[in-house]
């Protein structure tokens, strides 16, 4: 994740008026043969890359795995740390030990808490055969920078993490993946993936009371069902027909995760990032038990009398007759027809379709607010090497402009979500620190 979640930050602060706390480190119980063994530093290099570790812990134009990325809060920035094996600056003293404690408790060998930024929640389903690996690859293979790690932004007494220990006890759990015998040995894969490394539920899974994920492990349907976070709203990834993976199959997630677009769809935002530093990295065996992991979910509604999508071409018609003149579509006419075309359904593998596309129908609209706001560009693959890109348009439009925009395209073409409003825009607008159009 690139920034923390505002209402994780702001649950630290609430959660950590109500006790006073120690800074014991938590015990940890770790197999034999890990802590003697000398552990898989390429293999450890597959793994961080499965993590996608590379996207918070490199500043733009700095040394690889140094730390300095600004991770936002109410009160004040945070920076992602050196985790190069510098013994200064980085974890080139820490024990394999230290390494698995920050790994699964998010507690540094001094005892320092870390925010929930820091994945760690699902890092714990992590075997330690796993860890040891990705321990060999970050202190032998990763090359030591002296990159003093800088000091969170936030103002004293604010800044205190001893307040995690007691988030930790109320929603972290620290237990190993278990495979589920009534599951295949690709679904199992599949789910260790998801629900650990690749830990997909830290932005697709919605929060809780304490701003906790809601399910860390699937026995919900809530899990994976699509969120709100930063300005996006990760989709539903769970078999909802329309606003979820429903009408996909296991080769269009594959390719959507080995090139970042399919057929009729694309990624856009934060996991533009995932693909191009992660999940296009990964075997194909993996991919497959991702995608057959996904597709095993079931839908988070079971109100098929009310689906997000019914194709109907009364939208063309009435761009093709001259009758659509309202707000919006005018917009859509005059500054996306071009590439999504006038049927909305795009061209294959270049502009995705706007016609029954997850983004577009997603419960909250934040994702295509931001993406008509910022524009996108589509990470450039080994498969797909070209970087096709969206121009912005918060310069040409204003925030109900935008607003009309967003929601002609999630009326049109048969989809059926819900409007937004110029407030929804201008929340999106500030939490992109995007300036309002003069």
């Amino acid at each position: 994740m690139r920034k923390l979640s505002v209402a994780i930050a702001a649950a630290v602060v609430v959660v950590g008026g109500l006790w006073a706390g120690s800074m014991t480190k938590p015990a940890l119980t770790i197999d034999a043969q890990a802590m003697t063994a000398p552990g898989n530093a390429a293999h450890g290099e597959y793994l961080a890359r499965a993590g996608d570790c590379m996207a918070c812990h490199t500043a733009k134009g700095g040394a690889p795995f140094a730390g300095g990325v600004p991770l936002a809060t109410p009160l004040g920035a945070v920076y992602s740390t050196n985790i190069t094996p510098d013994k200064s600056h980085g974890i080139g003293n820490w024990s394999f030990e230290d390494f698995a404690l920050a790994m699964r408790e998010g507690v540094t060998p001094d005892g320092r808490r870390l925010y929930p930024a820091m994945p760690y929640t699902a890092y714990a389903k992590v075997s330690d055969g796993d860890l040891r690996d990705l321990y060999a690859y970050f202190t032998t293979r990763v090359n030591a920078a002296p990159v003093a790690n800088e000091p969170a932004d936030i103002p004293w007494p604010l800044n205190a993490r001893w307040p995690l220990a007691y988030w930790n006890r109320l929603f972290h759990d620290d237990s190993r993946f278990k495979p589920d015998d009534a599951h295949s040995v690709e679904w199992n894969r599949g789910a260790y993936l998801v629900q650990g490394l690749a830990h997909c539920g830290t932005c697709h899974t919605p929060r809780g009371v304490g701003f906790q994920e809601v399910d860390l492990d699937g026995t919900s349907a809530r899990y994976l069902s699509g969120a709100r976070i930063d300005g996006s709203s990760p989709v539903n990834l769970r078999g909802d027909k329309g606003t979820g993976l429903g009408e996909w199959n296991e080769a269009d997630i594959i390719a959507l995760l080995k090139t970042g677009r399919t057929a009729h769809s694309a990624v856009t935002g934060p996991m533009g990032e995932v693909v191009e530093h992660s999940t296009q990295y990964l075997g194909d065996a993996d991919l497959h038990a991702i995608a057959v992991y996904l597709k095993s979910l079931t839908p988070l509604s079971d109100d098929a009398a009310a689906p997000a999508y019914k194709a109907d071409d009364g939208t063309l018609t009435s761009i093709m007759t001259g009758h659509a003149n309202d707000i919006g579509a005018r917009i859509y006419i005059d500054s996306c027809a071009a590439c999504h075309r006038q049927n909305g359904e795009g061209a294959a593998r270049v502009f995705p379709s706007l016609a029954n596309n997850p983004s577009v129908l997603a419960a909250h609209p934040d994702s295509l607010i931001a993406v008509i706001l910022a524009g996108s560009r589509l990470p450039s693959t080994a498969s797909a090497p070209a970087p096709l890109a969206m121009p912005p348009f918060a310069w040409r439009y204003d925030d109900d402009e935008i607003a009309q925009l967003a929601t002609f395209v999630r009326s049109a073409w048969g989809n059926d979500a819900g409007a937004v409003s110029a407030a929804d825009v201008k929340r999106v607008r500030a939490q992109l620190g995007i300036e309002a159009k003069r």
